[in-house]
């Protein structure tokens, strides 16, 4: 492998980032939406949110992504009557959003449904609204609860990343699979890309542990 071999792939590694990085903070902002629309006392919300979310959860990822990628084209078209050419790479973002925030969802629920009722009274008794009690006192002792289950969700959308590569967005694994098809060395190249995955899933384990050891850390000293 020579230099320009080398620095397309890491040209290939920071599409792969930006892809998974904008992915995750978009699922979030789908995921806590899914799961506050999920617990509403309203079946007229809450029933066509969790179709949605089991629907999602229940395709496999490559039918979201070519749902997303070929249905938005159709779709634009037959509103507009016009053809319009849609980014693989934010396809490829709505598509993994949405199947990192139908999975996050249920683990952000169950996050929430573990924070003490008395939490909520005792904010509501102080004179907190229901948005400010939810944003302010039940979110954040949420996320403690949920950090183990959406950093395993993490690592699941890192390597989703790859099928975005079947719509053209040239990420490390198409990036992989070109060089492979030009030099005629797939093995070289693909142990390169699993490499580097590697690589980016060993930091993401550390900086989890360091993140799961900063908000615990008042538990820790009491265990002490």
């Amino acid at each position: 492998m020579d230099l320009l071999q080398l620095q397309l792939l890491l040209d290939a590694t920071k599409i792969t980032l930006g892809l998974a990085l904008t992915s995750l903070l978009v699922g979030l902002v789908l995921a806590i939406l899914f799961c506050v629309a999920e617990m509403q006392k309203n079946p007229l919300i809450a029933k066509p949110v969790s179709l949605f979310v089991t629907i999602l959860r229940g395709l496999p990822e490559i039918l979201i992504v070519f749902f997303v990628f070929f249905g938005g084209t159709h779709i634009l078209f037959l509103l507009t009557d016009e053809f319009y050419d849609i980014s693989p790479f934010w396809s490829g973002v709505v598509a993994l959003s949405l199947i990192f925030a139908s999975y996050a969802s249920q683990t952000l629920r169950a996050a929430i449904q573990s924070v003490p009722k008395g939490q909520q009274q005792g904010a509501q008794a102080l004179g907190m609204g229901p948005v400010r009690c939810f944003l302010r006192i039940t979110l954040p002792q949420a996320w403690r609860l949920a950090l183990p289950g959406l950093g395993n969700q993490w690592m699941v959308l890192l390597k989703d990343t790859a099928l975005v590569s079947l719509i053209g967005v040239t990420d490390l694994m198409k990036q992989a699979d070109l060089l492979s098809g030009s030099t005629y060395k797939p093995f070289t190249f693909l142990v390169a890309a699993a490499t580097i995955y590697l690589i980016i899933t060993l930091i993401s384990q550390w900086l989890l542990k360091h993140l799961d050891n900063y908000i615990n850390r008042f538990d820790a000293g009491v265990a002490k």
